[in-house]
């Protein structure tokens, strides 16, 4: 069987996102190792300003593949660079303390402020809900619930990279507020029934949607449809490393070099399969 055939492009386009998570965990923590409150800030700028630039370049990209991919990495720079370090420089500024259990932090002061933002997510998922334009399957599902009717008449032009971008964006910002409001234990706690349930609930909705993955042959396609599957597969990762059933190496890059140095080669091995096996079937296509 191909690699361009079912079920490996969702395969390893689940693979290629997912090692998005770890890595970009790790390159957060060594910018704060390596750089000083300074330049840090400066560093996180710069990052953020490659995100757009990629995907301002993933506009005029021929070939969705391509378009997906510089989406994915611009939507990934411009959430680390622009939204996390954000919250990572004011929460420092105002001295916004972690929150301490047993004597270890067990969440850090930036994720403590972000659930303040959840009134901005409600809006702008109101705005998604009602896009009739919408073709997210998770709107388009309540769409259907609440008997709203899509306009097909007019059928907008898809620019890739920014869907790609804005989806990274949007899934982790929705679960990264799931997750803080179940481990705050003013609602519910991290051993709550809420979390054993967003756990494992996120186990099951992940192991559908990895599923509907391995029926998908087209790249892009693939690639867009495997951020959700991962983050919301990522939020059962993460709650197992709040209950300490496993180590988050990633937490610890520099003690952990050589597994995060063997993850970005496999990583970087993954997408150019990816690219090579899309470039072979755009050959055999044109032949």
């Amino acid at each position: 069987m191909k690699l361009s055939s079912r079920p490996f492009v969702g395969v390893l386009a689940f693979l290629i996102v997912l090692f998005t998570m770890p890595l970009g965990h790790a390159a957060m923590i060594v910018m704060e190792k390596l750089f000083g409150s300074g330049f840090l800030y400066w560093s996180a700028v710069i990052v953020g300003i490659v995100g757009v630039v990629l995907v301002l370049v993933g506009l005029f990209v021929k070939g969705k593949t391509g378009q997906t991919f510089l989406g994915l990495f611009g939507g990934l720079f411009i959430w680390t660079g622009w939204v996390e370090f954000a919250f990572v420089y004011y929460a420092h500024r105002y001295h916004v303390p972690p929150l301490i259990e047993n004597g270890e932090v067990v969440t850090k002061p930036e994720y403590l402020i972000m659930p303040a933002t959840i009134g901005l997510l409600a809006i702008i998922m109101l705005a998604y809900l009602f896009n009739t334009y919408t073709n997210c399957n998770f709107f388009r599902w309540f769409q259907r619930q609440l008997g709203i009717k899509r306009e097909s008449d007019l059928v907008p032009r898809k620019r890739l990279s920014v869907i790609t971008a804005t989806e990274m964006a949007m899934v982790l910002w929705a679960n990264y507020i799931l997750l803080l409001i179940a481990y705050d234990e003013r609602f519910f706690g991290d051993r709550s029934w809420f979390t054993y349930l967003v756990a494992f609930g996120c186990l099951l909705w992940s192991l559908y949607l990895f599923l509907q993955l391995l029926r998908i042959e087209k790249w892009d396609y693939a690639l867009r449809y495997a951020i959700p599957t991962v983050v919301i597969f990522w939020n059962f990762v993460e709650i197992l490393g709040r209950w300490n059933l496993f180590k988050e190496i990633w937490i610890e890059p520099f003690r952990y070099w050589k597994e995060i140095l063997l993850m970005l080669l496999v990583f970087v091995l993954l997408i150019l399969i990816t690219v090579w096996e899309e470039r072979h079937k755009e050959r055999t296509r044109v032949a």
